[in-house]
């Protein structure tokens, strides 16, 4: 898969392709039907596939304290596309320029010019162009005019309601990480390269691995049964992710994950993170002694879970 930025770099697309549109957060089952139809429409017309997406994503470009957590970072969706087989994907600025973009011009200059589309695969909900004025309607018109194709996706349910990113940032809120995997297609997980941090955790029995989060906001919080992957080997163990209340934090969100008997070097690895199950809320502790009972309280839940036995 490539990366493209920016409508400048799109020789590699000259002959045309087919495309789709959208945040992609969380690429989720929905996200995935849209990509089998999309890999569907390659192979009939004998072109590459491109997923079209924004960075910043446009609600964060309007109202960046307000818009939703992101399920998925820039580099963890690129990952996530690649493994779906998608050939190339676009990523456009979004910014005053494009934001004033008309919903022909978008078309005329996006889609036509820039990418050749022959094929064109979106939500029947779609709205693009400057004050959302383009939907599936004139998308339809257009592309009749223009020589191109567009289907609207089918909306895919789970146990009758509808797969959306807002419904998976849900349930991870409420800790249901087993419906939001059902919802993603795989367990959830965050990625990030292990730093280096207070070392706090060394001090109270438990050392931990600081992992780079690069993010304002998480969509979980509190302690988690979490396992990932070390030179090819599995490791379980335990996580806190949160501002770390009881230990003066600055107000972002840190991921610190003790991985159980586990001596090695994790500085400047980058980790996958799975998340398997809730433990419990992130709390404020009165003093260092009790931020480290609860935390080897944890430890021996974790330790509990992984051999088999069920939580109280």
């Amino acid at each position: 898969m490539q990366l493209l930025r920016g409508l400048h770099n799109l020789r590699p697309l000259s002959g045309g392709c087919v495309a789709t549109i959208g945040n992609f957060d969380g690429v989720h089952l929905g996200h995935q039907a849209i990509l089998g139809r999309l890999r569907e429409r390659s192979l009939e017309l004998r072109v590459p596939s491109c997923v079209v997406i924004f960075e910043p994503q446009p609600r964060e470009y309007f109202a960046p304290d307000a818009a939703p957590v992101r399920l998925t970072r820039l580099r963890e969706k690129l990952e996530l596309l690649r493994a779906q087989g998608v050939d190339f994907v676009l990523c456009l600025t979004f910014n005053r320029r494009l934001r004033e973009l008309s919903a022909a011009e978008f078309v005329r200059q996006v889609l036509v010019e820039g990418l050749r589309v022959r094929h064109l695969e979106v939500g029947d909900d779609f709205r693009f162009g400057c004050d959302r004025s383009g939907d599936f309607a004139f998308l339809v018109k257009t592309s009749t005019e223009q020589g191109f194709t567009v289907e609207a996706a089918t909306t895919v349910e789970v146990d009758g309601m509808r797969v959306s990113s807002s419904r998976i940032r849900k349930d991870l809120a409420d800790g249901d990480l087993h419906m939001a995997e059902r919802l993603l297609g795989r367990p959830y997980r965050l990625s990030g390269r292990v730093l280096h941090g207070q070392k706090l955790g060394r001090t109270l029995g438990s050392p931990t691995a600081n992992i780079q989060l690069k993010r304002r906001k998480a969509p979980l919080n509190g302690v988690y049964l979490v396992s990932t992957m070390v030179a090819g080997q599995r490791c379980n163990g335990v996580a806190n992710i949160g501002t770390r209340p009881s230990v003066n934090g600055d107000g972002r969100p840190h991921l610190e994950v003790h991985l159980l008997d586990f001596a090695g070097d994790l500085y400047g690895q980058h980790l996958d993170i799975t998340f398997h199950q809730k433990l419990r809320d992130e709390q404020r502790f009165a003093s260092l002694e009790a931020l480290k009972a609860a935390i080897l309280a944890d430890i021996a839940a974790a330790r509990a879970y992984w051999l088999g036995q069920p939580l109280d």
